[in-house]
């Protein structure tokens, strides 16, 4: 079969044009942004340590154009590609720091041109809450990663579980946040042990939710209370949203 006409047959989602705007990235800028950048970036570098050094490390970042990870991992001597749907999710890669050092490539997310296997690691932040066909999106990350995927996820066990709920309230505290889906972990895990994948770490980021984050974020006091529960061990069993490495089995 032909790469067109596969291709033809894999619907073509694009929530990426979202996160790679500059108004989505408006909701990290300020103390609460750049708290949430940080223990994003610090649960990845976390997940990414196995014990190998990260120069050189083939990175994929699918739907990355937000270059939240894709730049700063660049920054630590990955070999970072991002991919997008469209064109315009490159701007702000190009504008990151390193962003002449990572390729980018406007493709269907969810046939993705790249060889079996082509990665070490594939990697998938803010996307797969967003998009239908996520079943897809976790065979085409299964597909090109030859040692392990990274991806995040919001949960039922947390907060979060409230999330249908308070949303109404979320919106309006954030203005320009989007809905979502939220996965119970054993949904991920089955469909990713369909493709011999079997999960090795998890990293959950938040207890308080991150609507309270930006509405309160100048005064500190919620990251406060956020570093004692790390240090407690709450979020460890309550955190949300959810990083998940998953290795492959072999």
């Amino acid at each position: 079969m032909s790469t067109q006409l596969a291709d033809r047959r894999v619907a073509f989602e694009t929530p990426d044009i979202e996160t790679s705007s500059a108004e989505y990235a408006s909701r990290f800028t300020g103390p609460a942004g750049s708290y949430m950048l940080d223990i994003q970036e610090r649960g990845i570098i976390e997940l990414l340590l196995d014990g190998r050094s990260l120069t050189h490390r083939r990175i994929l970042d699918v739907g990355g154009g937000h270059a939240q990870l894709a730049n700063p991992l660049a920054g630590f001597g990955c070999s970072v590609s991002v991919v997008g749907s469209d064109i315009s999710c490159a701007k702000r890669v190009r504008e990151a720091r390193y962003g002449d050092e990572i390729p980018f490539t406007a493709t269907n997310l969810l046939h993705l041109p790249f060889d079996d296997r082509a990665f070490d690691t594939a990697l998938s932040v803010r996307l797969i809450s967003h998009i239908s066909d996520w079943r897809r999106l976790v065979a085409e990350l299964c597909r090109v990663a030859d040692r392990s995927i990274i991806i995040d996820y919001p949960t039922f066990r947390s907060l979060n579980a409230f999330s249908l709920l308070t949303f109404p309230l979320k919106r309006a505290i954030e203005g320009n946040t989007r809905t979502y889906t939220t996965y119970r972990t054993k949904t991920l895990l089955r469909a990713f042990a369909e493709h011999g994948f079997r999960p090795a770490m998890f990293h959950r980021q938040f207890v308080m939710p991150m609507g309270l984050h930006r509405a309160f974020g100048k005064s500190g006091a919620l990251r406060k209370m956020e570093e004692c529960l790390r240090m407690t061990g709450v979020t460890r069993f309550i955190g949300n949203p959810v990083l998940l490495r998953l290795d492959r089995a072999s």
